[in-house]
């Protein structure tokens, strides 16, 4: 087989509706993955819980060792499910996947003192705060402009000695963040066991110590300990869920502690303030593109 053959896909537009079976329909048919991308540049924002969300108009990739003939499957391919058929397949050149994935990753600077850098590169300033955080092993790893600016405010006002609460840890970045800029106690929280898993392993990985650093699921007893007394909490998620959490998130923070949202966009920020106010005054202290961080300090 020639290195240009090793692999080729098929490019499909599809309603929403059709996917999944032209999904079932192409692994049925010796597709190796399935990839669903947005045709159409339409954003999804908070799903409710168990949903899967997809665009209306959905580009559906299969991909297929590059010796079979596809001919004949895509003369079958049911019409009633695509709204394109192509004429033939896009063939793939083998190449090193691992080195291709990592090239799209680069050290970020997070204001004065951080920096995130992928373990397999060496750090742009040995003598920053690098917090060491590979992409792929974890849910938030800083690229995402909501996470940049939570990182960057982090950064700017974490002090020695602090309580910081990570709501909604992900990967435990901002967390990790806080307790590499000298927070005495850091406490993850999030709804889902593989974050759990993930935070810690990150964390062990970056030189913080369970002392340090806690995360556990929103039920954990250890959350009641925490009651009153954050210097500092920290909520990347999203509009709905932060209105949501608004005893959840006031009810851990200190009288004068400092309460950072973000996971919002620009025409979501009104809504969320006043659902805060009067226990903490919120107000856009940064944006990216049309999303913004709220912050402001409890009563």
């Amino acid at each position: 087989m020639s290195e240009a053959a090793a692999w080729q896909e098929l490019h499909f537009t599809a309603r929403k509706s059709d996917v999944e079976p032209l999904e079932d329909w192409l692994f049925e048919h010796g597709a190796l993955s399935v990839t669903l991308e947005d045709e159409a540049d339409q954003p999804l924002l908070e799903p409710g819980p168990g949903e899967t969300p997809l665009w209306d108009l959905v580009r559906v990739t299969a991909l297929f060792e590059g010796a079979l003939d596809l001919k004949p499957l895509l003369a079958a391919v049911p019409g009633d499910w695509i709204l394109d058929r192509p004429t033939a397949a896009v063939p793939l050149a083998d190449r090193e996947w691992t080195r291709e994935w990592e090239s799209q990753f680069h050290p970020m600077q997070m204001g004065a003192r951080l920096w995130i850098c992928p373990s397999w590169t060496p750090p742009p300033d040995p003598d920053a705060i690098n917090i060491l955080l590979d992409p792929g092993l974890a849910f938030g790893t800083g690229t995402h402009p909501t996470t940049a600016m939570c990182l960057r405010a982090l950064d700017a006002g974490v002090g020695s000695g602090m309580r910081v609460v990570d709501y909604g840890c992900g990967s435990g970045i901002l967390g990790i963040a806080g307790a590499r800029l000298g927070a005495a106690s850091v406490l993850g929280v999030d709804n889902d066991p593989q974050a759990i898993l993930a935070s810690h392993a990150n964390a062990a990985a970056n030189g913080v110590t369970p002392a340090q650093f806690s995360a556990v699921l929103p039920d954990a007893a250890l959350i009641a300990t925490w009651a009153g007394s954050a210097d500092w909490v920290v909520a990347n998620i999203l509009a709905g869920p932060l209105v949501a959490l608004k005893p959840v998130l006031t009810g851990l923070l200190m009288p004068g502690g400092r309460l950072t949202l973000a996971g919002l966009l620009e025409k979501q920020a009104r809504e969320v303030i006043e659902a805060y106010a009067p226990e903490v005054v919120l107000a856009v202290v940064d944006q990216r593109e049309e999303w913004v961080l709220l912050s402001g300090h409890a009563a």
